[in-house]
């Protein structure tokens, strides 16, 4: 589902109406077709990796066990159609896509890139760490800025901390713990305005739960030939974390020079499973009406317990608990629940992941019991 095509479909489905699909408009929240059925065997609900618990798709399982005659070559032989449909999906040539074992590979490679010998690095706190921790191990500096009374990232105090040895501004939007989401107007104002003086970096991992269709991702600044890199996956919302494959989507010049720090690569089924995934738009907007699903009651166990927490535009929920997270992890743990490990300075906060609704029954029974 390219971004004109997903952006008719957001409107279609009446977002503007107050989410009234969440009842099940169109059969899509309400009913779990069959193919997309997940028969939990596991007596624990795994909610602390914000994965996709109805994925991989039928039709992506299906390619990856066609995928295994070939899984004897080498990569390059199913590379370049993964390639093109990334490229038309993006609306970019294919010298704009560098394809990664995961959006983290992706992610380190460009802490490698710019933050080896001494550069500095600008990004909120919290937020994922895998960029600032990576490029840290290769001599760069952090800065760090606390996120705004709202959790969510605080442009102005960040362009405050702009030198001459800035080499990256990280942005993870929507963000990774908080959930929150950019002003869009502001978003495309500041990683313009960075652009001119340094690299930006913009995390988009979580951008298709983003439920507004006219949000932007940054891969339209790409194309305006800026200094913008963007990171996407196909371990959220396709169902793939175990698969290991990601992208991201720069100007020739940057990507070439991404490229040539990237180390693990992909492989044969990974690549067939994400071709597929591509075209199972089916599957894509399930994975969407489910998570809102989870999402509402996740908010409506939060609500009658009186708990503070940050309306998510991703598929996890952080709140607040009171309590250390140490311990919340731990007593969620004896119930059965995993839970989202410390943010600090957040230590009384947590987050959970969205899973299928027999987890959220799970997590509400849990809760109430912890709180209680």
């Amino acid at each position: 589902m390219n971004t004109i095509e997903r952006r008719e479909w957001l409107k279609s489905i009446g977002l503007s109406a107050g989410f009234t699909l969440l009842g099940g408009v169109g059969g899509w929240a309400g009913e779990t077709k069959k193919e997309f059925i997940v028969s939990s065997k596991n007596l624990v609900a795994k909610l602390d990796s914000n994965e996709n618990p109805y994925g991989p798709s039928k039709r992506v399982r299906e390619a990856i066990t066609h995928a295994f005659d070939k899984a004897c070559r080498y990569p390059s032989v199913v590379f370049r159609p993964l390639l093109e449909k990334i490229a038309e999906k993006e609306g970019v040539p294919t010298d704009h896509i560098v394809i990664t074992g995961g959006s983290t590979e992706g992610l380190n490679a460009a802490g490698l890139t710019f933050g080896n010998g001494g550069g500095e690095l600008i990004a909120a706190d919290p937020t994922f760490q895998a960029m600032l921790r990576y490029a840290e191990g290769f001599g760069a500096y952090v800065h760090r800025v606390p996120v705004d009374e709202n959790l969510g990232h605080d442009l102005e105090a960040m362009a405050n901390r702009l030198n001459t040895k800035t080499s990256l501004v990280f942005l993870c939007n929507p963000n990774n713990p908080t959930g929150t989401l950019l002003d869009k107007h502001k978003l495309r104002v500041f990683c313009i305005s960075m652009g001119k003086e340094t690299m930006v970096f913009s995390d988009e991992a979580y951008y298709d739960f983003i439920m507004e269709p006219d949000y932007p991702s940054m891969v339209e600044l790409v194309k305006e030939g800026m200094n913008v890199i963007v990171s996407k996956t196909f371990s959220k919302v396709y169902g793939l974390a175990g698969m290991r494959i990601g992208y991201l989507v720069a100007r020739p010049d940057i990507a070439a020079r991404l490229r040539k720090n990237i180390m693990a690569m992909t492989n044969v089924l990974a690549i067939e499973a994400a071709r597929t995934a591509l075209e199972d738009d089916e599957f894509y907007k399930f994975s969407l009406m489910k998570n809102m699903e989870a999402k509402k009651a996740i908010y409506s166990c939060l609500d009658d317990l009186g708990l503070e927490y940050v309306p998510s535009h991703t598929n996890f929920v952080f709140f607040k608990t009171g309590r250390p997270i140490s311990e919340m992890i731990a007593e969620m743990k004896k119930h059965d629940v995993l839970i989202g490990r410390p943010f600090p300075p957040f230590y009384e906060w947590a987050r959970i992941s969205t899973g299928t609704m027999e987890d959220m029954q799970r997590f509400d029974s849990a809760l109430r019991k912890v709180m209680g």
